[in-house]
């Protein structure tokens, strides 16, 4: 997922239906959880992945695509959806790992996480872009669904600001980099701070920018592994 927009203006979003919930629930199942990732695209941090379930009444005014939402507005819908949403989960899956699977497989292992997660609390999911193996749940996969579904918008909010908040945290504890500002991303400034520092424990080494700067760390380690992700965010995209 790209960053997205960043300033306070607002934006005007279709409306969204329930289209494609509706399909589950004319077929038994009640508790339909909406999975997305976000950060699949950065060099650094984690992937992370959410997975929300609706209550059926829900009110969509707001809720979109991500990538289409302010800042402002994914904030305030975060915060709807950990108030009102029927269950929530996130999932987290960090630098040193997306390196050993590779950021496909670590973007659905962050999936299935969440969704194993809900438990009892989901009966089947909705899954935005393409099909993921191996669910602990029936799914569909529906394309551009974070614009279709509100399920899937909702799951596409809560990832992308439990990630957004992460790399805010991680950049006190990483300065130089801009963390706070483009979230991991390959912008120039990342860039140029990547090539006059070298990479910090979240840059992902399997990633070509990333990549050319292995030895600038002592030994060439990646020693993500040893540090915890600030979990006191995740325990709080849970609470409701």
């Amino acid at each position: 997922m790209s960053p997205g927009n960043s300033g306070g203006v607002p934006t005007r979003l279709p409306a969204l239906g329930w289209e494609w919930e509706r399909k589950l629930w004319n077929e038994g199942y009640s508790l339909v959880a909406g999975v997305d990732e976000a950060g699949v695209g950065p060099l650094a941090g984690p992937v992370v992945a959410a997975a929300v379930v609706l209550p059926k009444d829900f009110d969509v005014i707001g809720l979109g695509d991500s990538k289409r939402l302010t800042a402002r507005q994914r904030e305030e819908q975060f915060e709807r959806l950990r108030r009102d949403a029927l269950a929530l989960e996130v999932a987290v899956v960090d630098a040193d790992l997306i390196d050993r699977l590779n950021i496909l497989q670590a973007a659905r292992l962050a999936m299935h996480r969440a969704v194993a997660t809900l438990g009892k609390r989901c009966e089947a999911v909705l899954v935005d872009g393409r099909p993921v193996p191996d669910l602990p749940a029936p799914s569909l996969a529906v394309v551009r669904g974070d614009a279709q579904s509100p399920s899937i918008a909702a799951a596409s909010i809560v990832a992308k600001v439990t990630r957004d908040r992460l790399m805010v945290e991680y950049a006190e504890r990483y300065p130089g980099y801009g963390f706070e500002r483009h979230k991991g991303y390959p912008t120039a400034a990342h860039l140029e701070a990547l090539q006059k520092l070298g990479p910090c424990p979240i840059h992902r080494r399997s990633f070509g920018p990333v990549a050319r700067w292995k030895e600038t760390c002592p030994g060439g380690a990646t020693i993500s592994a040893l540090l915890p992700v600030p979990g006191g965010l995740v325990d709080e995209a849970r609470e409701k």
